[in-house]
């Protein structure tokens, strides 16, 4: 009798779980094997959870793969993954912001997850600006207007960049290290030797071996950077399993090559984005209302925040936050996170 009721109590929490996630559009899977297929006296393995749909949709020179919740009329947020990481970064993220009413997108960045460039021949292109009227013209594609931005690494420098130059979509910014919009000319300028040791995978990257490198071991290079960027995570395996799944995407090593060598001059970028480079190069300050983030424990490079707060000129805040908390904030510290996104829809 025993060995029944505690796999019934198991298949009932499993159920509820699954219930409990569907009503945000994320679904749990166990880390290991399920619990029908353990013996009774098994402990089961915490449930992970993943969202649960991917919608996909033509926006610009993207087919783009895309998380969207909550309340189809609600403000809309959408919230922008670094790199290596990707949407499930915000996977405790969004149901808090859905419970407030938000309708959230969460897109895969270009050569991320099922994200996939419309013409097979394009430059793999991962400069700066292609990413920010990625941004744009999915925005364009569902039909909102306006929307508060949120990111941290390439998807806080996508929102920096959107806010920058397109001011008027833009209601609010969340920017987890602040302004990070930057130039190749910028990229010229030699940095102390300590702040250079922090960038050694853009060197890497800049050589032929380098680029090898990453096509071959991009999975446990993409471990070591969220290692050394939140030194304090103690993120188990699956969860980092659950997001190096997006990393296999056919356009991933070339996308990746191609945003750090643009960064050093060493690839021009396409010419359909120059203007924006252009006008990028010239540091444009961002008149949106804005707050910007950082853990008290990031371990990647990132600039102090005095030294950019003058690059906002709208309403601004900037909060530390703490607890040992890294590079990849929103999956860190959700709750902050998430508050920091309500916070500036009102500041």
């Amino acid at each position: 009798m025993r060995k029944h009721r505690t796999t019934y109590r198991r298949h009932a929490v499993a159920a509820l779980l699954a219930f409990a996630g569907a009503q945000f559009g994320i679904s749990t899977v166990a880390h290991a094997e399920t619990a029908s297929a353990r013996p009774a006296a098994a402990t089961s393995a915490p449930a992970l959870a993943t969202f649960q749909a991917i919608r996909q949709i033509d926006a610009g020179v993207l087919n783009v793969g895309y998380v969207d919740q909550g309340p189809a009329d609600g403000p809309v947020v959408i919230l922008l993954h670094g790199w290596p990481y990707d949407i499930h970064s915000y996977i405790d993220v969004v149901p808090m912001l859905t419970q407030a009413g938000y309708r959230v997108i969460v897109p895969h960045l270009r050569g991320y997850g099922s994200t996939r460039l419309l013409d097979a021949k394009a430059p793999r292109n991962g400069e700066p600006a292609a990413l920010a009227a990625d941004v744009v013209a999915l925005m364009d594609a569902l039909k909102i207007d306006r929307a508060i931005l949120a990111g941290y690494d390439w998807g806080a420098r996508t929102a920096d960049i959107v806010a920058a130059l397109w001011p008027q979509r833009v209601k609010g910014l969340v920017s987890v290290s602040g302004y990070l919009i930057g130039s190749q000319e910028a990229g010229k300028q030699a940095l102390p030797p300590s702040a250079e040791l922090q960038w050694w995978y853009q060197f890497y990257f800049a050589t032929e071996r380098g680029a090898a490198g990453y096509a071959r071991n991009h999975h446990d290079f993409a471990k070591l950077i969220w290692q050394t960027a939140s030194p304090q995570w103690r993120f188990d395996q699956a969860t980092f399993e659950r997001s190096a799944a997006a990393l296999e995407n056919p356009d991933h090593v070339a996308i990746t090559i191609s945003n750090y060598r643009w960064r050093l001059g060493l690839e021009p970028g396409e010419a359909r984005y120059r203007e924006l480079e252009t006008r990028l190069a010239s540091f444009p300050a961002i008149t949106v209302p804005t707050i910007t983030l950082e853990g008290d424990a990031n371990g990647a490079p990132h600039p102090d925040p005095a030294a950019y707060a003058q690059r906002f000129s709208g309403k601004y805040k900037h909060e530390q936050i703490s607890g040992g908390v890294g590079h990849n904030l929103p999956q860190e510290a959700p709750r902050a996170f998430a508050n920091a996104v309500i916070e500036v829809d009102h500041l």
